[in-house]
This record gives C-alpha cells, structure tokens and sequence, in this order.
C-alpha cells in the first residue's frame, strides 16, 4: 500500500487501525510472554476471519480476559465461557472463547515445569528473527516447516487453535520472522 508516497506492505487496507497496527507491532520482535500468550490467543481468533475483524476487537478481548493474564484467564468457569461467546465484541464462537482458557491453562503447567513461554516459543527460529526477503505478496507462504514443528509441539502441550498457519501468522505478527516485503518502510527496522 503506497500512502503519501510511504510504501508498506501490499496486504494493508486505509484502515488507520490496521496501518498504526502495522507500523508499530507487526514484525517487531516479541519476548515479552504474556504478550506472546496474548498474540497466540488473538491468532486462534482469527481463524477462518480476517485479522482486521479481531484487531478491532482487540480492547474487549484485553478487558474481558484480564490483559491476557493466563492466572486469571484460567479461573473462568464454564459459564462464564457461555456469556463470553454471546458477547458481540467478541468472536462468538463458544470453542473458540473456550480454547482462550484451555492454552492459559497450558501456558500455567508450562511454567510449573519450568519452561518459560517466551523460550519456548524463541527456540523454533533460533532466539532470532528469521528475516526474508519477499518482493510480493504471492512470495509469502502461509505455513512453513517451522510454523507446523511449532504447531505439532504446542498441541502435544494440549493448546488448541495453533494449526500451522496460525502459527505462521503469528509467528509474522510477533517478529520471529519478518515478513514485512524489502520495499515497506518497516522492513529495514526489524533487520
């Protein structure tokens, strides 16, 4: 997208929230892992939707699940799932809402045996950034080889709604890759 001759990624829309979006997070690297948590989470949301859908969402999503708190996250009860689901700021799609407590549950035993989220999550690139070097978008792959290693593991650990390409997406949103094409202007800035 070319606006006021700033060229960005060709997948952008005019959408002021999409382009402060896509100027000031997605790409840059993330450590932080109850961001990480976060991200995986909205990731799972968007299945089947577009990200714009859930970006938009996004601050009922931080108000209703405690800014991502996987120890808050998991005390919500059945029915509170219920009522969630309902909700039209949110995605209602009860299993969807569901999987939110299900991988803070996951992100808890994690911990409890040691293994940091943030780590855990840095260790399928290396703990840096794999930087490509796409010129279009028909260049850039939905899912990799290392997006469905990070899938095949984050299921074993009992998460859902982590399928390979959105593990892909949100591997792209959080800067372990940077998918960002060489002629956007945040290209240079995550590598």
């Amino acid at each position: 997208m070319v606006e006021d001759k700033i060229v960005r990624c060709a997948w952008l829309t005019k959408d002021p929230i999409y382009i402060k979006y896509h100027d000031e997070e997605w790409g840059r690297p993330e450590y932080n892992s109850h961001r990480l948590f976060e991200m995986l989470c909205l990731e799972g949301q968007q299945a089947g939707l577009s990200w714009i859908t859930i970006l938009k969402k996004r601050k009922s999503y931080r108000q209703l699940f405690f800014e991502f708190n996987p120890y808050e996250v998991a005390k919500l009860q059945d029915e509170n799932v219920v009522n969630l689901s309902q909700m039209s700021s949110l995605v209602k799609h009860k299993s969807k809402i569901e999987s939110i407590v299900n991988n803070a549950k996951c992100y808890i035993k994690m911990e409890e045996e040691g293994e940091d989220f943030s780590k855990f999550i840095w260790s399928f690139v290396n703990y840096k950034p794999i930087v490509n070097r796409w010129k279009t978008n028909d260049q850039v792959p939905s899912q990799t080889l290392t997006s469905a290693t990070l899938s095949s593991r984050l299921k074993a650990k009992g998460f859902k709604y982590v399928g390979p390409t959105t593990c892909y997406a949100f591997m792209q949103a959080c800067g372990l890759v940077n998918d960002h094409l060489t002629t956007c202007i945040s290209y240079k800035k995550y590598t």
